[in-house]
């Protein structure tokens, strides 16, 4: 266990390092200049990039960057005088997180019912209904999902604010823009899974004992059909916290995506690097405990040395 561990976050600090190397080298690559500013004179824009040391040599600032991110420092926001990249996140991760969050407890649940009930049902009209939505989850678009749901619940029929995340009828929205293709997907895995667990030998012999069906369900069948779910919950959070970069604008959630998108726009290149880093470090260590949790519900599984 602690040598797979240690595997793992090797191989994780790689893959940061391979991450940061390469966003800081296409950030620098990008057309313009963080100053090019229409009020900004030629003089000022000169002093501004000797200010911040974007007139050093590239390999320089890269090293410099480096060593000031081993110390915990993402730098300062070239667009924002006086804030640091490190009181941004601190300040906007919380509604983007809390927002991926509920998105993933909500598709989690939902998605293991549908999937159940898609494998359980005998009736054809119910699953055809839950394979057309699974269908329509992974085929629509977040944002064309979101400006559909906006255009409909929030100005025709005026049930849900669009904008913001104020009060929790603000939720409502994001979280079903966010939710639909994540539910799709658990539940056509759980529908397979489930399928394939209600046939094995450990489920017949656990009939043919007289276990109570809803404990045969609980603590044979779902515990087995889960697996794949838990596997595939890092990229699924990883879908998350992406998709929050197009539903956050739709929303105008002042979250991470949001203020990656406008950093991006403004050539903010410590910005973009510092959500980067960030996103990066959550989604290897939300890979790493998906992994771990599959070992802790099916300890059959063995962990590659």
């Amino acid at each position: 266990m602690v040598k797979y561990i240690v595997k793992r976050i090797g191989i994780g600090l790689l893959t940061l390092f391979v991450l940061v190397t390469v966003t800081f080298f296409l950030t620098r690559m990008m057309p313009g200049s963080p100053f090019d500013i229409a009020n900004l004179t030629p003089a000022n824009q000169e002093k501004m990039i000797s200010f911040y040391g974007l007139d050093r040599p590239l390999t320089e600032q890269y090293v410099q960057y480096l060593g000031n991110l081993f110390h915990g420092d993402f730098g300062v926001s070239f667009k924002k005088a006086g804030v640091t990249v490190n009181d941004l996140i601190a300040s906007l991760a919380p509604a983007t997180m809390k927002l991926g969050a509920i998105s993933y407890g909500v598709s989690l649940i939902l998605g293991t019912a549908l999937g159940i009930w898609m494998a359980v049902t005998r009736q054809d009209l119910v699953k055809g209904s839950i394979l057309t939505f699974s269908t329509f989850g992974v085929s629509v678009p977040n944002f064309v999902l979101a400006l559909l749901l906006m255009l409909v619940f929030g100005v025709y029929l005026n049930w849900f604010p669009v904008l913001g995340l104020s009060t929790p009828r603000h939720y409502v929205l994001p979280v079903i823009t966010q939710s639909v293709y994540p539910i799709a997907q658990i539940s056509r895995l759980v529908k397979t899974s489930y399928t394939e667990a209600m046939s094995q030998d450990y489920v017949v012999m656990a009939r043919a004992k007289g276990l109570k069906g809803s404990r045969i369900s609980l603590l044979h069948i779902l515990k087995n059909a889960m697996i794949p779910v838990i596997t595939t919950s890092g990229p699924m959070i990883a879908f998350l916290l992406t998709g929050s970069f197009v539903v956050e604008n739709i929303f105008t959630i002042p979250g991470i995506g949001r203020e990656f998108v406008n950093a991006v726009s403004n050539r903010d290149y410590t910005v973009v690097m510092g959500l980067t880093v960030f996103m990066g470090i959550l989604i290897i260590v939300c890979n790493l405990a998906a992994d771990l949790v599959c070992v802790l519900v099916d300890p059959r599984i063995k962990m590659a040395e």
